[in-house]
């Protein structure tokens, strides 16, 4: 078994393979209820009480903020992008051109298995009539190799942009890795206007299909406009019983 590992304010840094508890993600709630954004990430990336911290990022309509505020403390942190291959164009230029402004220094870019695809969606239209299974093969199984060697990732949700998301806390056990990887959430309490006065303060780019009507933005065969007032993430997958593409919530069983 792995060593147990501690957690204070001043937390020791956890043995490397080591996982965590519920228990430990309470605490650590617990220590960063007061805690702004720019405290918590100095923190976890500094002092690297959880171990080795990847930031997963779709460089997508809000991405900048969690990006820029990463950089401020650590340019080197490790920022994981799913190139799904089904990507707007506008997104991949979008992604070049904010890792260049904000000085980020470690940018991983993850594709699909190539002989997965070829065996599992040869005419590239899994998407059309089984978006879970284009997920699971483009996004959620690259992502799960690159995580083997992370102890816990940064991600951008936050509860004004789905019902779904309105009650995460900021630490949370991921429910796709059995060994206990941590997920935090340093913006889950932000809304769209303290979203909009960030960009502003410091001139961040925008992703050019914001003002487009894309509020949330992901595959380009799966991204739909929004109509104002309507749930910023109602555009993704319009049609389906699905909001999420499966790496923020339990792992399903593999597709046939």
């Amino acid at each position: 078994m792995n060593a147990p590992h501690r957690l204070s304010r001043n937390i020791d840094r956890i043995d490397t393979g080591s996982r965590f508890t519920a228990e430990d993600a309470a605490r650590l709630n617990a220590q960063h209820a007061d805690s702004d954004a720019t405290t918590l990430l100095r923190d976890i990336l500094q002092q690297e009480p959880v171990g080795r911290v990847a930031i997963v990022s779709s460089f997508g309509a809000e991405s900048a903020v969690l990006l820029h505020l990463a950089a401020q403390v650590d340019p080197g942190t490790p920022v994981l992008f799913l190139d799904t291959h089904k990507h707007f164009e506008e997104t991949l230029r979008y992604r070049d051109d904010l890792v260049a402004h904000l000085g980020l220094t470690d940018l991983r870019i993850l594709e699909p298995d190539e002989a997965e695809v070829n065996a599992r969606d040869e005419t590239g239209l899994r998407w059309s009539y089984d978006p879970d299974g284009c997920c699971e093969l483009r996004k959620v199984r690259p992502l799960a190799r690159a995580l083997a060697s992370f102890d816990a990732t940064l991600t951008g949700r936050k509860a004004f942009q789905a019902a779904t998301r309105a009650q995460l806390p900021r630490f949370e056990i991921d429910s796709s890795d059995a060994a206990g990887r941590l997920k935090i959430n340093p913006l889950i309490d932000w809304n769209a206007a303290r979203i909009d006065g960030y960009f502003e303060e410091h001139a961040l780019p925008r992703h050019p299909l914001v003002e487009r009507g894309f509020p949330s933005i992901g595959c380009a065969p799966c991204t739909h406009k929004v109509a104002p007032g309507e749930d910023p993430r109602s555009g993704r997958w319009k049609g389906w019983d699905k909001v999420e593409c499966g790496i923020h919530k339990p792992g399903e069983e593999p597709f046939l």
